[in-house]
């Protein structure tokens, strides 16, 4: 049998026909039924998940590339791993990187941080905040000159980036950043400090020991006056000894939930100088009087984080992508209990309640995907300084981050209780992806905090003089065509009668939210009538959220090419059924829909559930995710999970001795001591 990694043996898989593409000699025969039965082209589905044949392309020269270079693979699998050995593991892989560095391209972001994906995973590296935030708001932020300057140096490797705005005692609330940056007119210079401990930068990734320049972002001080925080970018190791510089101190923040193959450290300033031009000037800056220019618009600064959150809803929802793959195909070869007497074990799939663990995670696989592609689309004008949209835009990006992560991680974990016992082992990969995936729910903004922005801007969108029918939030501002709903059957049912009804439970949810604020309003003060509306208002902001979904994912899935369509369109329903039976109460009140049309849709939920388990298996393997990514013994292609769970014991340091060395220190000497007295 083939070891745990069998990268090449399995990956390097050529298309022979529609039907066999993932088929091969000594696949499990459970596994291999399933792969029989599909109805939809798969390479077509897989093209059309990763964006079309130029794109699909790109990854498959990544993966070729890793499957090539040794060098840029695990010795081991990581589970095993001390954290010393995971962080040697991966500065090695990240030397390797550097070595091979043609695959470096910071004109095809997706294809590098793909690259960076694929030799990583998810173990964590010195250098992932380099790539994914350092570069893009040294981009996004910096003037034409300064990018002349530091781009080169950044991309070639000279200079290892991070990206610092967190502090111990401030995270979402950046405005009371503690870090200042304090103009100093006679030496046309910066002095950057931390007054407090709590005002020391905290968590970014690699600035513990590895990093030698961080984006730094501090409330900027320029004759007296504060104007906010703002980037700038700081050496902070010296280039020849990558000894920290004086002024500075910094280290590792120690073991965490998961990523521990990188190096989340603190930094603070001790009256830290830094030259004027040091400011990142493209939207704001600085004249050397220290006259403070403010930027043409005043949220330009948030498109670099509008583009990061629109890279990690599209990046998260992947992490679901490989629970549900996980799951899946585990499911099918796992077999357990009968559904007639005597009529043998079945594959646990076969059970309705394990479908309805898993395929509503495998519908927002799609729709969360679609959702996060649409979203970069869009930032994509940001960097052109468009700013009409920008609040709307910002509002979305929020909204996503929040709602998408939280949801990931909620559904990881119904992927590993799908898989039993052996879904608590490191040998399923799920507890890794857990670990991994649960941080996205705080960083680049707390979840709740960023829904409760949204809610701000929903309750400005409600009290506009002059609305954007049109908008993202043009459904504000309109009526419900009618006072029920016109659903009669679920096989009928329109995009325009859903987008319509769920229109009109979400105007329902903001207005309420609205109505209570000014209600509280009117008895409290501001903040104190804010915060008793809390919970509304975050309510509000994810039926905001969803509503935006749905629309996009009928919208994508109705241009999606014929014939994997129908496909697309039972998951689509099965992710809007079960989210509109999951929130029934939202779409009765008022009788605008009635139970009966309810029961509707829960018939509906159980004719997707029992259509999509037909093809289960080949969606997950439309997705395409490649062995290495994986990274799991019950979710392998060839679904010979038990031989590989066997084979994983090997690895474990435990089975390097029949009795452990424990047991001669400590409990030999008790029984010994207890059989002398006998």
């Amino acid at each position: 049998m083939p070891q745990y990694q069998p990268y090449s043996q399995i990956t390097q898989l050529l298309p022979v026909s529609r039907m066999n593409r993932y088929i091969q000699d000594g696949d499990n025969p459970d596994i291999t039924e399933e792969r029989k039965k599909a109805t939809f082209d798969v390479d077509g589905f897989t093209e059309w998940y990763h964006g079309g044949a130029k794109r699909l392309q790109a990854r498959r020269e990544v993966e070729k590339y890793v499957e090539d270079h040794k060098e840029l693979q695990d010795t081991r699998p990581t589970p095993f791993m001390s954290r010393e050995e995971l962080i040697d593991n991966s500065v090695r892989k990240v030397a390797g990187m550097a070595k091979y560095h043609e695959m470096i391209d910071m004109t095809n972001i997706e294809k590098t941080t793909y690259f960076i994906q694929m030799v990583h995973v998810r173990d964590g590296q010195a250098f992932s905040l380099h790539y994914l935030m350092f570069l893009p708001v040294l981009q996004s932020q910096a003037s034409s000159e300064q990018l002349s300057k530091w781009m080169p140096r950044a991309v070639s490797g000279t200079i290892i980036g991070t990206y610092a705005q967190t502090e111990m005692g401030h995270g979402t609330n950046i405005s009371k950043l503690e870090t200042t940056a304090t103009y100093d007119p006679k030496t046309e210079e910066f002095v950057l400090n931390t007054p407090t401990v709590s005002g020391a930068k905290w968590w970014p990734g690699s600035l513990g020991k590895f990093c030698n320049h961080a984006i730094v972002v501090a409330n900027l001080w320029t004759n007296g006056k504060c104007e906010g925080p703002h980037p700038f970018i700081v050496q902070l190791r010296d280039m020849n000894t990558h000894k920290t510089l004086s002024n500075l101190k910094s280290g590792d923040i120690g073991p965490k939930l998961g990523i521990n193959g990188s190096d989340n450290g603190y930094l603070l300033f001790d009256q830290f100088r830094i030259p004027r031009e040091n400011m990142l000037m493209r939207h704001s800056k600085v004249l050397p009087d220290g006259t403070y220019v403010k930027p043409p618009h005043s949220k330009l600064a948030y498109g670099g984080m509008v583009f990061v959150r629109s890279m990690m809803v599209r990046d998260i929802a992947n992490h679901l992508a490989n629970a549900v793959t996980i799951a899946t195909r585990y499911s099918c070869v796992r077999r357990q209990g009968e559904l007639a007497p005597g009529a043998g074990e079945v594959k646990i799939l076969d059970y309705q309640t394990q479908q309805y663990r898993i395929f509503p995670y495998m519908a927002k696989v799609i729709a969360f995907r679609i959702a996060g592609e649409e979203l970069q689309e869009i930032s994509k004008k940001l960097k052109k300084g468009e700013a009409s949209q920008l609040p709307d835009i910002h509002a979305l990006s929020s909204g996503l981050k929040a709602l998408v992560t939280f949801e990931v991680q909620q559904g990881i974990e119904q992927c590993r209780l799908a898989c039993g016992g052996h879904g608590y082992s490191h040998a399923s990969g799920i507890p890794e992806l857990l670990a991994f995936s649960c941080g996205s729910c705080t960083y680049e903004g707390d979840n709740l905090v960023l829904l409760l922005q949204v809610a701000k801007y929903l309750m400005k969108v409600v009290t506009s003089a002059s609305p954007n029918t049109n908008g993202i939030c043009g459904y504000l501002h309109k009526k419900s065509q009618s006072n029920v709903s016109t659903l009669s059957s679920h096989k009928t049912y329109s995009d325009h009668q859903i987008v319509q009804d769920f229109e009109h439970a979400t105007r329902r949810v903001v207005l309420q939210a609205f109505n209570k604020l000014k209600t509280e309003s009117s008895i409290y003060k501001s903040h104190e009538a804010w915060n008793r509306c809390s919970v509304e208002l975050t309510k509000a902001a994810r039926w905001h959220i969803r509503l935006y979904i749905v629309r996009i994912l009928l919208l994508k899935v109705s241009q999606a090419p014929e014939d994997i369509r129908p496909v697309l369109r039972t998951l689509a329903k099965l992710y809007i059924f079960d989210l509109q039976v999951s929130n029934k109460g939202n779409f009765m009140e008022n009788r605008y829909m009635t139970p009966q049309q309810i029961d509707e849709l829960k018939s509906g939920v159980s004719g997707a559930l029992a259509t999509i388990r037909t093809d289960a298996v080949s969606i997950v393997d439309a997705f395409a995710i490649h062995e290495i990514e994986l990274k799991s013994v019950l979710g392998r292609r060839d679904g010979n999970v038990y031989p590989a769970l066997m084979e994983w014991t090997a690895h474990s340091h435990l089975n390097k001795k029949d009795v452990p060395d424990a047991f001669e220190k400590y409990l030999k000497p008790i029984m010994e001591n207890i059989r002398a007295k006998m």
